[in-house]
């Protein structure tokens, strides 16, 4: 279950955010991640939940933003959403098929809420 060292990374980069801004606790970590990013969101919280533990986030409540697939046709420029089970992708303004993903593959850190 790779969701494991994800969230170990991301444990990682709250603390650094933390240090940098001196806080003492976080309440909430904002993420965005993608339908295409491969990150299963229900093991991601069980991961957050069981290595959040003795860390600045012990507290701390992991809110997650599921990014859509978002696509730019190359054909008329327009940007079409797509859902994660659709096989074929075509603009749902030209019919063209030349489309580039341009959101829905990453994992993002959006905000920490941290307290003082």
């Amino acid at each position: 279950m790779h969701e494991y060292s994800i969230v170990q990374s991301l444990l990682d980069i709250v603390q650094e955010h933390a240090q940098k801004h001196k806080a003492t606790k976080v309440s909430a970590v904002v993420v965005k991640i993608g339908v295409l990013s491969g990150v299963e969101p229900h093991l991601l919280q069980m991961a957050f939940d069981t290595f959040k533990e003795g860390t600045i986030c012990e507290g701390a409540r992991l809110e997650m933003v599921i990014q859509p697939i978002v696509a730019l046709c190359s054909s008329c420029g327009k940007r079409n959403e797509f859902e994660k089970d659709q096989i074929f992708f075509e603009c749902m303004e030209c019919g063209g098929v030349d489309l580039q993903i341009v959101e829905g593959e990453d994992m993002l850190l959006l905000s920490l809420e941290m307290e003082e």
